[in-house]
């Protein structure tokens, strides 16, 4: 009996060294591409690099041996995309057969600077940054790490020409302006849909946490028109991440703001891909909790209390080779306050701003593939809900509390073809057509409002892309009908792109764009300077702002012994007529300020950008920004409702100087620390008086007695960060970091105090010095 035991066991065992060697050293058969990572120079193995079939997209990773495989590949010509953080994009042509496996190697370059990478905001298809048509920059998982970012809105400054300013001392309203144009210019996606609401965008920025981001694609002015015309500063497209490998991250972090309050933040990852590809998973979860920071002693918060839960997914699966379902949901429970007395109901302090917040957005396309993939057809659909309860109040008012729904949905279909010969030369053609809606529902009964806004945008794109052997020209336009705006809206716009070698690009850019008038955006969000309601009406006869926007830019990749160096210029403009104001004109019935939405003069906005990269491996590297730039309306505008007050030509809350660098070093080999910083130039801030007819005669704060432009200082916000790695196995790792933001506590100095404070009035950087330790696990 024994015997007939031990030849059962050696009988398993034997089928498990077989699977296990078949899984290894994959058999010689047909319809089967392998392959091997190495690092070019030293012939080392790569392993997690990511493996791309370019024209189905199916995906993989190298394993702890640099080696892959892929199976069940019909056969016919493909392009296979190895990418890997730190080395050159490479690409490589295969011809799948029927009768053997092929075998294909990649010696990967060094390219610590990331000049290669592979965006989609440029022309809606995915292209090597090198050859797209317009300047796209890309932030990733290695910037998050630098500067210990767990939200976008911290992330956004270390990109020259963007800048992220807090514009509330009570609620935190976080706001990006790209090339000095404030946050409505400027169109956030989410992989490449438009479902960021006016409501939404509010404090959007701060709600997208940074472990769901695969890549965040920032295009500067008007050059990516053809996902939105309203574009006008710039895109922002959130891509999230994808599953491409089985895989999973846990990291935690603590923080404390100046030695008085904490702050917690847990995120966890996980992946799960199929054998064969077929299909995927990818899910998220974060966790935020922070306590409201008093700067100045005064009982009222500049950082209000914020707490918030994040859970999204993305997968997709493959009904045959040429196509793929992709499906994507994410949902936010967040809850902020601001004000003081937090130990009491809103209604019963000097001042509260207080939102609770449940969104759920999700994604919805089709992608099919014919003729050696040469066509596509994509259907795409992406819905955003949001429900929100808040109170903005002072002074005990019971009356503040507010209730908003609202609802954004788009849907659409885009054909992507690749020719041979168009007119003169091959080409891209690509056309589409969307429909987007947004609904809102905002109810504050205390202050009679109820008030009901729909926006339907109907549009229709079109581009084609000639590529020639130096040359490549973009032409396209797009035409948009508002319900809001009485004739239908056409924005073109041309790209060139003049690339003589792949170490240099320089390129000429033309766009035009409008933004649509709604009585619903960030000027309703009140701040509460006197607890007074304010409602918005829109002027008879308001037109759509209009802009012409130019750039130019080059873009030097160069080897300087055993360093990589990077230099990108670009120069831009942007022309903005019928400026939207706000002018109050009277009181309703119940005493509610009413202000009317009108057309003003123009603006001008004109500046430079520059960027520039050095690296030596990954031992040590630089990257820094600076942006020079001048924003001024072309008359005289009103920015105080006081007629002594003297207008301004001044664009409020914009420096003419800002930048940032990030220097990264592994001086060891499982150390390795980084030293990052923002530079806040000087700009004028409004500065409002209150209503000295609603404060007590004994009350403790002064205040100033008229509204003030001032210009502010200028600030350095400079951060350090060390990290240490653990190799625990082959396959899992732990990494300690610890550090300190803003180091040297530039911070404003000048905030207002008291309960009749213009919580307005804050400028700099968002947060205090504050150090932070933490922990993450990743296999």
């Amino acid at each position: 009996m024994k015997q007939y035991i031990l030849l059962l066991v050696l009988m398993v065992m034997g089928a498990g060294m077989t699977v296990h060697a078949e899984d290894v050293n994959p058999v010689k058969v047909g319809n089967v591409i392998s392959g091997h990572i190495i690092e070019k120079g030293t012939e080392a193995s790569l392993p997690y690099a990511t493996i791309l079939i370019v024209e189905t997209g199916q995906g993989t990773v190298s394993d702890e041996n640099g080696e892959f495989v892929f199976k069940k590949i019909p056969a016919g010509k493909y392009t296979l995309r190895v990418q890997l953080l730190g080395y050159e994009t490479q690409e490589k042509k295969v011809t799948v057969s029927n009768d053997f496996t092929v075998d294909i190697h990649f010696l990967m370059n060094d390219d610590s600077i990331l000049t290669d990478e592979v965006v989609v905001s440029a022309n809606r298809n995915e292209v090597s940054r090198r050859v797209a048509p317009v300047v796209v920059n890309v932030m990733n998982s290695k910037l998050f790490e630098t500067v210990n970012s767990t939200d976008l809105a911290k992330s956004l400054n270390y990109q020259s020409g963007l800048r992220v300013e807090n514009n509330c001392q009570n609620c935190g309203f976080p706001q990006v302006r790209i090339n000095g144009l404030e946050g409505p210019y400027s169109q956030i996606l989410i992989n490449s849909r438009p479902v960021v609401s006016a409501l939404s965008g509010v404090y959007g920025l701060e709600q997208i946490p940074v472990n769901m981001i695969d890549r965040v694609e920032v295009v500067r002015g008007g050059g990516s028109a053809l996902f939105g015309a309203n574009a006008v500063g710039g895109t922002i497209n959130i891509i999230t991440k994808d599953p491409v490998s089985n895989s999973f991250q846990v990291s935690s972090t603590l923080s404390n703001m100046n030695g008085k309050v904490w702050e917690q933040y847990m995120g966890a990852n996980a992946s799960l891909v199929s054998k064969d590809n077929t299909y995927g998973i990818a899910l998220y979860q974060s966790y935020r909790n922070r306590n409201p920071y008093d700067a100045d002693g005064d009982g009222f918060s500049e950082l209000g209390k914020l707490n918030m839960n994040t859970f999204g997914l993305r997968t997709y699966y493959r009904p045959t080779q040429f196509s793929r379902i992709s499906l994507e949901y994410h949902t936010t429970n967040e809850f902020r306050r601001g004000g003081n007395k937090f130990d009491l109901e809103p209604f019963e302090t000097d001042i509260t701003e207080q939102t609770k917040h449940v969104i759920n957005s999700g994604g919805l396309s089709y992608d099919i593939f014919w003729k050696e993939y040469k066509h596509k057809l994509s259907f795409y659909s992406s819905v955003q809900h949001t429900d929100r309860n808040s109170y903005y109040g002072a002074q005990q008012n019971p009356d503040a509390y507010g209730k908003t729904k609202d609802l954004t949905w788009v849907v659409g279909g885009m054909y992507v073809g690749n020719f041979e010969k168009v007119l003169f030369s091959p080409a891209t053609f690509t056309a589409g057509m969307e429909y987007q809606n947004n609904s809102l529902h905002d109810i504050m009964l205390g202050y009679y409002r109820d008030m009901k806004q729909d926006v339907r945008i109907a549009g229709g794109f079109v581009q084609n892309e000639w590529k020639m052997n130096r040359f490549i020209l973009l032409a396209g336009f797009r035409v948009d009908s508002h319900n809001l705006i009485d004739n239908p809206i056409f924005s073109p716009r041309v790209n060139l792109l003049y690339k003589p070698t792949d170490k240099f690009q320089a390129r000429l850019t033309w766009s035009t764009g409008f933004r649509a008038p709604q009585a619903y955006d960030e000027d309703l969000h009140v701040t509460a300077v006197g607890g007074e309601g304010v409602l918005i009406k829109l002027a008879d006869g308001l037109k759509p702002e209009h802009s012409n926007s130019f750039s130019g830019s080059v873009d030097w990749t160069a080897n300087i012994g055993h360093w990589q160096t990077n230099l990108l210029l670009e120069a831009f403009y942007t022309g903005l007529d019928d400026v939207f104001v706000l002018e109050k004109i009277g009181q309703d019935e119940q005493g509610n300020t009413v202000k009317e939405r009108r057309n003003g003069n123009g603006a001008r906005v004109y500046g430079v950008n520059l960027d520039g990269k050095l690296a030596h491996g990954r031992d040590v590297a630089l990257q820094v920004g600076f942006t020079v730039q001048r924003s001024r309306y072309t008359k005289y505008e009103n920015w105080s409702e006081d007629e002594n007050v003297k207008p301004t030509k001044f664009m409020p809350r914009t420096p003419d100087y800002y930048g940032y660098f990030t220097l990264t070093s592994a001086p060891f080999k499982n150390f390795d620390m980084s030293v990052s910083g923002v530079y806040t130039g000087r700009m004028h801030v409004p500065h409002l008086a209150p209503d000295f007819s609603v404060i007590p005669e004994n009350y403790e704060y002064s205040y100033i007695r008229k509204d003030e432009l001032v210009h502010t200082p200028d600030f350095f916000d400079l951060n350090l960060k060390l990290n240490y790695t653990f190799v625990l196995n082959d396959h899992i790792k732990l990494q300690l970091n610890g550090g300190v933001q803003n180091l040297f506590n530039a911070f404003q100095k000048d905030l207002d105090k008291g309960g009749f404070r213009d919580s307005g009035y804050f400028y700099g950087p968002t947060q205090p010095r504050t150090y932070f330790i933490g922990v993450k696990i990743t296999n």
